[in-house]
């Protein structure tokens, strides 16, 4: 995989125009375009059309959490969009997930499409080991353990990887294994600042890790010149 197929450009914005003017900007720098909540819900779906059109790949980044019936159908939609990758919740639990690869797997024979990635979001990487005892009441087991343990099940599940935070890789590696897609958000390049990221590292870090794909929003679409800003990311996971 070349270094700027690593790449996932997080579209952090709510229009429309902006998110298509950094598509053509950037298409030949980052391997993946992803539409998280704030544009898919300002614009709706056919900005994947859109994407698309224009030759990105797009992981919509919606995070799925519901019923095991309810997650399904959102399966097809993403499907039908042609995304290439989008995610749920692991705290969903094993039915759900196991519901959507079923559907995910079926839906994707009848459009003669290949399968979306699908992903599980173990820990957000906003939270910390303080707020997961404190605040979602897990008091008994460390983020890392919890984060391989939600792997190990979206595995079992037919899920074809993980988002998680760059200081789990190593342990879901071990645990899932080489073929195991890692996404990880919370990379920042250390000419950046951290903002709202608590677990994080830099790009190359992440790399070295065994990291498959890297989230990356603000350093990039905040820079004065985000191509510029793209190729130092480039450039250090080359180096």
């Amino acid at each position: 995989m070349q270094a700027q197929d690593r790449i996932v450009l997080a579209l952090d914005v709510d229009s429309k125009e902006k998110a298509i003017s950094l598509v053509r900007e950037l298409a030949g720098y980052v391997g993946v375009f992803k539409v998280g909540m704030q544009l898919y819900n300002s614009v709706g779906p056919d900005i994947v059309r859109e994407i698309n059109e224009l030759g990105g790949k797009v992981f919509v980044d919606l995070k799925f959490h519901d019923i095991p019936n309810t997650v399904a159908a959102a399966g097809r939609v993403m499907a039908r969009l042609g995304c290439h990758m989008f995610n749920v919740h692991a705290a969903g639990g094993r039915e759900m997930m196991q519901a959507l690869a079923d559907e995910l797997k079926q839906e994707s024979k009848r459009l003669e499409r290949p399968e979306p990635i699908t992903l599980a979001v173990t820990v957000l990487t906003s939270i910390n080991q303080e707020q997961l005892k404190q605040e979602m009441y897990v008091k008994d087991m460390q983020i890392e353990d919890l984060v391989v343990r939600w792997a190990i099940m979206a595995q079992e599940c037919g899920i074809k990887g993980v988002v998680c935070s760059p200081q789990e890789i190593g342990a879901i590696r071990q645990a899932c294994g080489p073929d195991f897609k890692i996404v990880t958000p919370g990379i920042r390049p250390a000419w950046s600042e951290a903002n709202d990221q608590k677990r994080i590292t830099t790009p190359r870090q992440a790399l070295d890790m065994g990291a498959d794909y890297m989230v990356i929003g603000r350093p990039i679409v905040k820079a004065g010149s985000p191509v510029e800003a793209a190729l130092k990311i480039i450039n250090e996971l080359e180096e």
